[in-house]
């Protein structure tokens, strides 16, 4: 069934089949979601919230453009907004957590890091480093890369969802990535071999 049938169904009342939709694009929010706020709990409560508000918001949806970019749009929203309302938890509650054994799903850690405290360390240094690195760029670099690099969305699509050229896109990109490098070569960085 075409996804815009889909849509006119549901907002002729078929409720039932916003399922489809949710199935079809759960992961593809979770990961734009995760891009944002690094953390698997916040994701989650993101991709929920952003499933109502798209359902909420279908009446609004004028079918002009894919219905991934209207929920793109939706994603990276709800994720930014849940930045400005919260720094989110810090990198030593998470360190705690994992080392008190209270976040064994999380996916920086394997089963057997939990025998090697060290790459525990190592890899949560890392993770903290690039966290910190992306969400110091300016937020349209930061929105662009996310989309690139964690959807692995052409250009065109993320310009799409940016409202802005192609070229905006490439520009932003590149200077995300120089940013990038840069603050990932400061000498107190992980990554710098000292």
């Amino acid at each position: 069934m075409e996804e815009f049938e889909i849509i006119s169904d549901i907002l002729k009342g078929d409720k039932e089949k916003f399922r489809f939709i949710v199935e079809k694009y759960q992961q593809m929010v979770f990961r734009t979601c995760m891009g944002f706020v690094h953390d698997k709990d916040d994701a989650d409560d993101l991709t929920q919230e952003v499933f109502i508000k798209a359902y909420q918001s279908l009446p609004k949806f004028k079918m002009e453009s894919a219905f991934s970019t209207w929920l793109y749009r939706i994603s990276v929203n709800a994720s930014l907004n849940k930045i400005r309302k919260t720094s989110g938890r810090s990198f030593f509650q998470r360190l705690g957590s994992v080392f008190s054994g209270e976040d064994k799903n999380d996916p920086l850690f394997s089963a057997s890091d939990m025998e090697d405290p060290e790459n525990i360390l190592i890899r949560q240094e890392h993770f903290h480093w690039l966290q910190k690195a992306l969400d110091s760029l300016p937020g349209k670099q930061r929105t662009a890369i996310i989309l690139s690099k964690y959807d692995d969305l052409p250009q065109k699509e993320i310009a799409e969802i940016m409202d802005i050229t192609e070229g905006a896109v490439e520009a932003l990109l590149q200077r995300a990535k120089k940013n990038l490098r840069t603050r990932l070569s400061d000498s107190d960085s992980p990554f710098v071999v000292k």
